[in-house]
């Protein structure tokens, strides 16, 4: 039986019966644009992430560099 665990428990009915609740509230033309707009949002994300685990990995290559040049 396939469960989907990501979502918290819902199983594969209640979970199609949100989708079709939300196709009907929003239509179908609707949903590829709420879709595309939570994906850029979801990059964006992943982008500032990725951005602030970069400069901390340099701050801590700096501050190292700097601790062995003291010695």
């Amino acid at each position: 039986m396939l469960q989907l665990l990501f979502i918290g428990g819902l199983g594969f009915q209640e979970v199609l019966i949100i989708a079709f609740i939300i196709l009907l509230l929003f239509g179908g033309k609707k949903i590829p644009e709420l879709m595309k707009g939570l994906g850029k949002g979801v990059k964006s994300f992943k982008d500032g992430v990725n951005s602030i685990e970069e400069e901390t990995k340099k701050g801590l290559e700096s501050n190292d560099k700097a601790s062995s040049d003291d010695k």
